[in-house]
């Protein structure tokens, strides 16, 4: 049986270390190239490796979106989606039309207080760019 923080105020133990930030997601690519020209279009700085690389990493703010270079028979199937927070959601939108990129869909206001857009990775990884909405005063 998993030992959860909520039991050991039951048992007396400790209080587990607290989890305080993510500090890299490593996603698969099957075309190395292919998506450092990708994550570049969208203004991620290339931190370490490149097109001809069999890792890379990229930049954002103080943690990393790493690539991992994979053969083509290794496949994976739907996972989930990196939220990133960006300074212009709009801006980065455009941006990324400018470049040829296929955004899953046009910057919207959420309901639960962000603006954001859906963009597909080359690999299949789902993206979003959000920036949260100022609040009502």
């Amino acid at each position: 049986m998993p030992n959860f923080p909520e039991d050991r105020q039951d048992t007396g133990f400790d209080a587990a270390p607290a989890i305080n930030s993510i500090s890299a997601v490593t996603l698969a690519t099957h075309d190395m190239a292919r998506a450092v020209r990708f994550y570049r279009c969208l203004g991620f700085s290339l931190r370490y490796g490149g097109e001809n690389s069999a890792f890379t990493s990229f930049s954002v703010g103080s943690s990393y979106l790493n690539l991992i270079g994979q053969v083509t028979d290794r496949q994976w199937s739907w996972w989930g989606r990196i939220i990133l927070y960006v300074s212009d959601v709009d801006a980065l939108y455009e941006s990324a039309l400018a470049n040829g990129l296929n955004p899953d869909s046009a910057p919207r206001d959420a309901e639960w207080g962000e603006r954001y857009f859906h963009l597909t990775d080359p690999d299949g990884h789902q993206l979003s760019f959000a920036k949260p909405l100022a609040s009502p005063s």
